[in-house]
């Protein structure tokens, strides 16, 4: 069973591996867990671009933490959601500046507590920094049923199953091969018929 579930992780790992991630290659923990926060329902390359812009005027938990909501919401207009965002930037922003001395903590506990953090978000945050855990979102939750690695819905379960069924030194990555994969693969058809045959192989 294990072979066989890391032979699948592997070739969707090569189908998807020349896609970048907004979570991807930031200067700081913030800049990291601020581009995850902005990339749910929004394209990568969307998010990437916005999150520069962002960067540029407002680098830190310092700076973003004084910042008017309405300049965030001019900068990051073109994320889905960014009115919300925007509020909860800042808001996160002010929560790691008054309460974390600016540094953005390291455990799903105090992650979960910051504004506009939720499971997934933190738990994606904590691959890129190179703990293990495994966020699951729409993409990791619609292959792994495909798959057959898991047959729920709820992502607090699915990320159970994930946990159970892969080595521990594979958690962090799976989040990042699967979105790879899922934003590589746009059409519903050709995804799903990619991983019958993934499935049928291995």
């Amino acid at each position: 069973m294990e072979s066989r579930i890391l032979k699948q992780l592997e070739m969707l790992d090569k189908l998807g591996k020349d896609m970048r991630l907004a979570a991807e290659e930031w200067s700081s923990d913030f800049q990291t867990l601020i581009s995850i926060l902005m990339s749910a329902r929004t394209r990568d390359e969307v998010t990437i671009e916005v999150a520069k812009k962002l960067f540029l005027v407002f680098p830190d938990a310092k700076s973003l933490s004084k910042a008017k909501i309405s300049e965030i919401e001019s900068i990051i207009r073109p994320v889905n959601f960014y009115r919300n965002k925007s509020k909860n930037i800042v808001n996160c922003s002010k929560t790691l500046v008054e309460n974390y001395d600016s540094q953005v903590p390291k455990s799903i506990d105090e992650l979960i507590k910051l504004p506009g953090v939720g499971r997934k978000t933190a738990n994606v945050f904590l691959t890129e920094i190179g703990d293990s855990a495994i966020g699951v979102d729409t993409h990791v939750a619609h292959i792994s049923k495909k798959l057959g690695w898991t047959e729920n819905s709820d992502p607090h379960k699915i990320e159970s199953d994930l946990k159970n069924l892969f080595p521990k030194e594979y958690w962090n990555k799976v989040n990042s091969t699967l979105v790879r994969f899922g934003k590589t693969y746009t059409s519903r058809k050709q995804k799903d018929e990619l991983l019958e045959k993934i499935k049928g192989e291995f």
